[in-house]
């Protein structure tokens, strides 16, 4: 098998474990959680807007990476839960911060306390794409899979591959250790 038809191989399988992961979701019930692009703060006309959070989907949360419902894989950004605003505490810079993070995922209309993935990256599976991984995301291509880092930059020699990786997140997902 020449190089072009093990990246190609290599992609059908990862796209047919994030598929078979989707369906094992789907039927167990597990609810997905919210994706979303974060809007900054900008001045119309001289007004200004408030920062807020764009609507793009939803996700489930596998470990590093997200994986929506048309089985496509995202890498894990940041997360908030929606929440009003409040006073200022002035408790660090950092914390204000995550303040303003939380009222922008309610402002995107967003009901108070739902989870909200934002900044993920997607990781485009096909052939092409596989062949060239930045090393910054948590997938990658080795020893004629495509595997996952446990963290950016890990090496992928003795990572799981994704289809292990993911029937092990989501079947912690559907079964949790500890109950709900």
């Amino acid at each position: 098998m020449g190089t072009a038809e093990a990246l190609e191989a290599a992609a059908d399988r990862a796209a047919r474990a994030c598929s078979e992961a989707v369906s094992a979701l789907l039927a167990a019930g597990v609810a997905p959680e919210a994706l979303a692009e974060y809007v900054a703060p900008r001045r119309v006309l001289l007004l200004p807007r408030p920062a807020t959070m764009r609507p793009l989907g939803e996700v489930w949360r596998v470990g590093s990476l997200l994986l929506d419902a048309d089985a496509r894989l995202h890498a894990l950004g940041r997360a908030t839960r929606a929440a009003e605003r409040g006073r200022p505490g002035y408790q660090s810079v950092s914390r204000e911060e995550r303040r303003d993070i939380a009222a922008a995922a309610l402002r995107g209309g967003y009901e108070a306390g739902t989870p909200v993935n934002f900044d993920a990256r997607p990781i485009p599976l096909d052939a092409a794409s596989l062949a060239s991984v930045a090393p910054e995301l948590p997938v990658g291509l080795a020893e004629g899979e495509v595997r996952v880092r446990w963290r950016a930059g890990a090496p992928l020699e003795g990572a799981p591959t994704l289809a292990a990786y993911l029937a092990d997140r989501v079947g912690l997902l559907i079964d949790p250790p500890f109950g709900d």
